[in-house]
């Protein structure tokens, strides 16, 4: 599935590695009645008795510094256990592993992995313990759980914050326009009329780069779900298509018709992601769709300063429905091999995890990116970038929905050059919806999934 990042994502190490760590030691507990063996809250261990929990994660540094910090504070609390973690590599490569580990009853006590698309292909229900009767599942936010569940359970938890897609803006030229915020679509286009009167970019777009051309289109999602709600499972079953459905049509539509009101800069074409970044940080240009996990990329720009820069969802037809399409974090996840004393503690990691001493470790070990999909972790921390602030309000009042490839398996490796083309002209929003729904078909034919 193609995926959209930031230059600062890090290639993850080849190979399959093990770095084994004693986050505490374990040779000094004490015993206790066999009757206490449950898996209690996180102060309270499954068992008195030494276990050792073994996690796979992504070789990615904020992956390994995350189970780090999360693995050093929970058995601070619960000195019995110890984590030894192994690593793998991203891509094709780990996902291969995750799937071979599995199917060969050589699944680590617990493992790092995607939500979404990703996760149905390991057949969870058959290879996964289910959470849903866990009470510390209550502490999850449903826009989460949408992406790691199916008809038969709910298997993970979040393991880092949300990041979202939507649109950046240039704080000092809304304040200068008198512009506030848009909620819809109308409002969005009305603010970009205005802007380019006074001289600049309403919209930097960068084709140069095409995976960047796709958010017009992705962060529509929110407004494809308010209009026609579990349209998801339809696409996935090819019950629905993107050309003959004008909600989800409406996220091409979006990107032709900013084209064709010429709101983009003029080198929109040829610039790069780089050449996006500096422009909005630098004033030439009013809004960047983008996702959020941009801004310490953004932070980074010479002359620039990032407190400048707000961010916002995209708006859709209607004030009421005004909410966020987020991108979901990646899950921590038990498989069904693991057993016993085992088991039970695992679940107990989980538990920390969710709790608000497991958001604090993650914030200490590798900083806070975006909201937790935690109830125990809504406060904002001022510090915080302005970006990321700006995207807590739409988890408060629960106005998010996942991104579309969260909730169906169905996504075609050509959406960015389809996208590109519509952002330059060279199709109409109908024409690239029809062929990104040629595409779509492929990639599921591909899958084997029913119905296609």
């Amino acid at each position: 599935m193609t995926s959209l990042r930031s230059r600062r994502a890090m290639t993850a190490i080849a190979g399959l590695t093990v770095a084994a760590f004693a986050l505490s030691s374990c040779a000094s507990t004490e015993e206790t009645d066999a009757g206490s063996d449950s898996a209690g809250s996180s102060g309270d261990s499954a068992s008195s008795e030494p276990i050792e929990l073994t996690i796979l994660v992504d070789a990615q540094e904020t992956a390994v510094q995350t189970i780090e910090g999360l693995g050093s504070a929970f058995t601070a609390q619960n000195p019995n256990i110890t984590i030894e973690l192994e690593t793998r590599p991203g891509g094709d490569e780990g996902d291969n592993i995750v799937k071979t580990r599995l199917a060969t009853d050589e699944m680590t006590d617990i493992f790092w992995y995607n939500p979404g698309a990703l996760l149905q292909a390991l057949n969870p229900s058959q290879t996964l313990v289910d959470l849903s009767g866990e009470d510390f599942m209550s502490r999850v936010s449903e826009s989460f759980i949408a992406g790691v569940s199916d008809e038969e359970g709910i298997y993970g938890v979040p393991g880092a914050t949300a990041m979202a897609g939507g649109i950046l803006y240039n704080k000092p030229i809304y304040e200068e326009l008198g512009l506030s915020v848009p909620l819809t679509w109308d409002e969005f286009m009305a603010n970009n009329a205005v802007i380019e009167a006074a001289g600049y970019d309403p919209v930097i777009q960068t084709h140069g780069e095409s995976w960047s051309s796709q958010l017009l289109v992705l962060a529509d999602y929110h407004n494809v779900e308010q209009q026609q709600p579990g349209w998801a499972d339809e696409f996935t079953a090819n019950e629905a298509n993107i050309a003959s459905t004008p909600a989800a049509l409406q996220g091409f539509e979006r990107l032709e018709e900013v084209y064709e009101a010429g709101y983009m800069n003029d080198d929109a074409a040829t610039a790069t992601f780089s050449d996006g970044l500096s422009k909005l940080a630098l004033g030439e240009g009013a809004h960047y769709p983008m996702l959020t996990a941009v801004i310490p990329d953004l932070a980074a720009v010479d002359g620039g300063d990032v407190e400048d820069i707000g961010f916002f969802a995209q708006p859709g037809d209607s004030a009421d429905s005004n909410g966020l399409t987020v991108w979901l974090a990646t899950a921590l996840y038990v498989p069904q091999t693991t057993e016993g004393a085992q088991r039970e503690a695992a679940l107990q990691f989980l538990d920390f995890v969710v709790s608000a001493d497991g958001c604090d470790a993650i914030t200490e070990a590798v900083g806070q990116q975006g909201p937790y999909f935690v109830s125990d972790c809504t406060s904002v921390d001022e510090n915080l970038a302005s970006p990321i602030r700006d995207m807590f309000p739409y988890f408060e009042r629960e106005a998010t929905t996942p991104a579309l490839e969260f909730l169906s398996p169905v996504k075609g490796p050509a959406l960015p050059q389809i996208t590109a083309a519509v952002g330059t002209g060279q199709y109409s929003a109908l024409e690239g919806a029809e062929l990104y729904d040629e595409d779509v078909k492929k990639q599921a034919q591909q899958l084997g999934l029913e119905g296609w």
